[in-house]
């Protein structure tokens, strides 16, 4: 009897805002593996922004390649178990992780360089963290903040740290990376809830953004700031340029502020000139050299409480569209992941 299994595909492209109604949901048939390869259960899969990128006919120069209308979505993490192996260091029963989510079934070539490397088939300790957690500070986001901390040098501490979008995937990994690295932290996010969250459970100074940034940014930070971790870019990073110490450094993880609406450049860039700024664009996948190191230190963090892991689940695979939606929309804190069963 051939089984079956549900999968996410793209039905047209967004024009502005993602809703749900871009996407369908298709029944198709699971083949078999092949010759080397691996049939996979999927049991959660990632939401992240930067399929946002991908929901347009062109996605980014350099960057991963748009989603195909009417296909299934390639290059989504997700972790799940081994049903089937052809595959040798492979065996059913295996927890894994790939970068075929967005749908229940998949069957993975390990051979295959995935997401640059880090969305490749790997097997997973299940005695080191729940599942879901290698999605996020064992995964492309603990990777993403800690890389980005690395390329500007802010991991050696004593140094004043801006963190946007700070209630995050991401963002809630770098403020605390940055915190326990011996920095003081500055953190933004887009709602009262939000900003409470950061200070009374993660301990750092915050702040909303929708009621300011630059008077804000004076008052928490009047000596300035000296490192900018920035996954907005926009407005954020034009504030950033202005309260930037001579010869500070911005990692650029993302612009968020324009994936629905276009790009919308900074009007002071002339000041990397007059300050020596450095302005570091970097993604975690080019940075796998640092995924032991990073996996060692947060695992570390995690056991001992000191650094905090939220999620914002939503359940059933019919639900990963309405997930995008609320995570662009900033309605969803921490990691947000969906949880197939």
């Amino acid at each position: 009897m051939t089984r079956h299994g549900a999968e996410v595909r793209v039905a047209r492209y967004p024009d502005g805002a993602v809703t749900p109604e871009d996407f369908e949901i298709v029944e198709v048939p699971v083949g078999h593996p092949g010759p080397g390869q691996v049939l996979v259960r999927n049991t959660w899969t990632s939401v992240d922004p930067g399929l946002r990128l991908r929901l347009r006919a062109d996605a980014p120069a350099g960057y991963f390649a748009a989603f195909p209308l009417g296909k299934a979505m390639d290059g989504v993490m997700a972790v799940g178990e081994v049903v089937e192996s052809r595959a040798d260091g492979f065996a059913p029963g295996d927890l894994v992780s790939h970068a075929q989510g967005w749908r229940e079934y998949a069957v993975v070539d390990p051979a295959a360089v995935q997401l640059g490397g880090v969305g490749t088939l790997t097997r997973l300790d299940a005695g080191v963290a729940e599942p879901q957690v290698f999605l996020g500070p064992l995964g492309g986001m603990g990777l993403t903040a800690y890389a980005g901390l690395h390329v500007v040098d802010a991991l050696r501490g004593g140094e004043t740290v801006w963190v946007s979008a700070a209630a995050g995937a991401v963002g809630s990994l770098a403020v605390q990376i940055a915190k326990l690295c011996g920095n003081r932290v500055i953190a933004s996010a887009g709602s009262d809830e939000k900003v409470a969250w950061l200070r009374d459970e993660l301990g750092v100074e915050a702040f909303n953004y929708r009621d300011g940034l630059d008077d804000r940014l004076r008052a928490v930070a009047p000596d300035g700031i000296d490192v900018y971790f920035d996954s907005v870019g926009s407005d954020h990073l034009e504030a950033a340029l202005d309260h930037l110490n001579r010869r500070g450094r911005v990692a650029m993880c993302g612009s968020i502020a324009e994936y629905d609406s276009g790009p919308k450049g900074p009007r002071n860039l002339f000041l990397a000139v007059s300050k020596d700024l450095t302005l570091r664009g970097f993604r975690g996948s080019s940075n796998l050299h640092l995924m032991a190191e990073m996996q060692g230190r947060i695992s570390a963090w995690l056991r001992s409480g000191e650094l905090v892991h939220r999620e914002t689940v939503f359940t059933g695979l019919d639900s990963a569209p309405r997930a995008l939606a609320a995570m662009i929309a900033g309605d969803t804190t921490g990691k947000t992941l969906v949880s197939i069963g």
